[in-house]
């Protein structure tokens, strides 16, 4: 049997009956985290937007019925303290935002309201939490000061940010340093930031994301155009930033001395490209890997992005598990599947299960066949699957 790469796992006995407050749980990430939490026995509130996407992995997988789902907006300071109340969390996981680079090139206010504004009325809103005993704020790979030079980035290198949404999650990393030393380090409350790498992983429907973009392609049988095929990304699947995540909150709870911020990305190996990216997996699905090309004129996004996160394996046991080839294929077979109408929860549940146990062999790969509905209908909860 296959197994994959070892490495620390959330320990579910930590987390069973934990109070949890989780922020952006109808996110693709947000979505997955609410499931392996609730697999774990976590009692969890979620606090976020409507999903902005249709179809949604939140409503796809039923996430609903996984805690007790909280619709507000980050920007309204007298909803978050209402949903701290009611949560009366032990752990807070922060994964609520405004993530998309080009939505906050377009509406650069609404990104600084949701991604800074929004941090500090949540910390705000926690000062007053009796049972708060963690807190982590999830930021991302972009909030270093990028001289476009292919340099890893280490926790220690300055932050900074080209474009609104990279200086928006590096101005929340100033927020949440200054909220830590000010109001929860003296009250023994252990505040710590995450940067994690270009996530990728079944369930992403966003705009503007280079998998979701060639999902939508498969979908309705379109032409796929990447604005950037030789740009490099550090890319992870979402299960295993989601661990390193839960790991880090985990290990600062039970009280060990970490470090105030971690990088989670995957080990250094020969960087991926845009464009080889979207034909592996093109090819994965079944499909022809040829794209057009369309560059965006006074592009602002970074040619090269790399982050080291040799800290986190040092200081949590942890390391990326599903690598290579396994990344493309965990990624295909979550879409092909669903595309051809197994049901969203029960498959993300399965990899989950997966990668907690390390079986690799128990993701199969998808055949064309199954990746050949050319469009996609949207569908409610409780539904369950995707629908040509």
């Amino acid at each position: 049997m296959e197994m994959l790469v070892t490495g620390a796992l959330p320990d579910p006995a930590f987390w069973r009956g934990k109070r949890v407050l989780l922020t952006g749980h109808t996110g693709f990430k947000g979505a997955w985290m609410a499931l392996w939490l609730g697999r774990m026995g976590a009692e969890v509130t979620g606090f976020a937007r409507a999903p902005d996407t249709d179809p949604s992995l939140f409503a796809l997988a039923g996430v609903e019925a996984d805690l007790v789902s909280i619709i507000g907006d980050l920007r309204d300071l007298a909803a978050v303290e209402a949903a701290v109340a009611k949560a009366d969390p032990e752990i807070v996981l922060h994964l609520a935002a405004q993530p998309i680079v080009r939505a906050a090139i377009a509406d650069p206010v609404d990104t600084l309201a949701s991604n800074v504004m929004g941090t500090a009325h949540l910390l705000q809103a926690l000062r007053v939490a009796p049972s708060v005993a963690t807190i982590l704020v999830v930021t991302t790979d972009k909030v270093y000061r990028n001289a476009g030079d292919g340099h890893a980035y280490v926790e220690g290198d300055p932050l900074g940010g080209k474009d609104p949404y990279s200086a928006s999650k590096a101005a929340a990393e100033l927020i949440t340093a200054s909220f830590a030393a000010t109001y929860f380090a003296p009250c023994g409350v252990k505040v710590a930031t995450a940067r994690g790498g270009n996530v990728i992983g079944g369930g992403d429907f966003s705009p503007d994301r280079i998998v979701s973009d060639i999902v939508r392609s498969v979908m309705h049988g379109s032409d796929l155009a990447l604005r950037m095929p030789g740009a490099t990304r550090p890319w992870q699947h979402v299960l295993d930033c989601l661990s390193g995540y839960l790991l880090y909150a985990e290990r600062l709870t039970i009280g060990d001395v970490l470090p105030a911020a971690l990088n989670v990305g995957p080990a250094p190996a020969r960087a991926i490209t845009v464009g080889e990216l979207a034909s592996r997996l093109l090819a994965a699905l079944g499909k022809p890997t040829d794209f057009a090309v369309r560059p965006e004129a006074r592009s602002v996004e970074m040619t090269t992005l790399a982050i080291d996160a040799s800290l986190a394996r040092r200081e949590l046991g942890w390391r990326d598990r599903i690598v290579d080839d396994d990344l493309i294929r965990w990624t295909a077979d979550w879409y092909g599947k669903v595309l051809a109408g197994a049901p969203a929860r029960a498959l993300t549940l399965q990899q989950i299960a997966a990668y907690c146990d390390g079986e690799a062999d128990r993701v199969a790969p998808v055949s064309s066949d199954a990746a050949s509905p050319p469009a996609i209908a949207p569908v409610s909860s409780s539904q369950g699957s995707i629908t040509p």
